[in-house]
């Protein structure tokens, strides 16, 4: 286990090919400050480039998951400039495509309450599992301001239609909406939360490991095409060099052998 400086806590725990990225800031609802913006990056990016990681959990301690931005750092970029509002809003964009992009699919353990920058977190992890109990919202109009760093993130989760609502209201929601509106993909009782992540884990490791980890960058770029022509065209390149590649081969190989593919044996 590895931890990063305690004036910003996160821990990192690795387990075989699975990375753990823990939020320990319990006392404060794990929420953000500069300082724990730049780790939390550093640690995805430091996961992200090992090769033997396949996937990524990210959590948090204590009752909430993340309850957005810290109150003491908000007041000090309150009086802050605006040039140093942009910088400081530049880092935590940074955060959400770092996240977003990483190149090992991501799970978000959501065990308690997610606001602000915290649902972000969430809408940028390619498979989100949370507890009845979990709260959220997108409450930055009640502050005279929009959530606009996370807002392709969350937008691209829960649709323009939904985001027009929750961004203007700054409403609260419970799990069950989340779920219905896509936020979560899974809501189970507190007792089930592990097994519920270890299940979707395990799916993931039987995965070949390029074709899970590229899953995220196909429905991207198709989401974002217009072009239908080139879309058919790359997506015909895709499959054809996902077929030829040695992670393809052994998969078909094995499933016409009717045996577990190499990787599966690597957990």
């Amino acid at each position: 286990m590895a931890a990063a400086p305690q004036e910003h806590p996160l821990v990192l725990e690795r387990s075989g090919a699975v990375a753990r990225i823990r939020l320990d800031r319990p006392s404060l609802h794990n929420a953000f400050d500069a300082g724990l913006i730049a780790t939390l990056t550093a640690t995805l990016e430091q996961v992200g480039a090992e090769s033997d990681i396949r996937a990524v959990v990210l959590e948090g301690s204590g009752a909430s998951f993340s309850a957005g931005a810290d109150l003491n750092w908000m007041r000090g970029m309150a009086t802050a400039s605006e040039a140093a509002n942009r910088e400081d809003a530049l880092a935590l964009a940074r955060l959400m495509r770092t996240l977003d992009e990483l190149p090992k699919p991501t799970i978000a353990r959501v065990q308690g309450a997610a606001f602000g920058g915290g649902v972000g977190l969430v809408a940028c992890c390619d498979i989100a599992i949370g507890v009845p109990e979990a709260k959220f919202g997108l409450t930055e109009s009640k502050l005279g301001l929009l959530p606009a760093v996370i807002s392709p993130y969350v937008i691209a989760a829960i649709g323009a239609r939904q985001a027009r609502r929750w961004f203007a209201t700054a409403e609260i929601f419970d799990a069950s909406t989340a779920l219905q509106i896509g936020l979560l993909h899974q809501v189970v009782p507190a007792t089930q939360l592990d097994e519920a992540v270890e299940r979707q884990l395990a799916l993931l490791l039987k995965a070949g490991p390029h074709a899970a980890a590229g899953a995220k960058h196909l429905v991207a770029r198709v989401a974002a095409s217009s072009d239908r022509d080139r879309m058919d065209a790359d997506n015909a390149d895709l499959i054809a060099m996902l077929r030829v590649s040695s992670e393809g081969q052994e998969g078909l190989s094995a499933f016409l052998d009717k045996r577990a593919p190499a990787w599966a044996n690597k957990e």
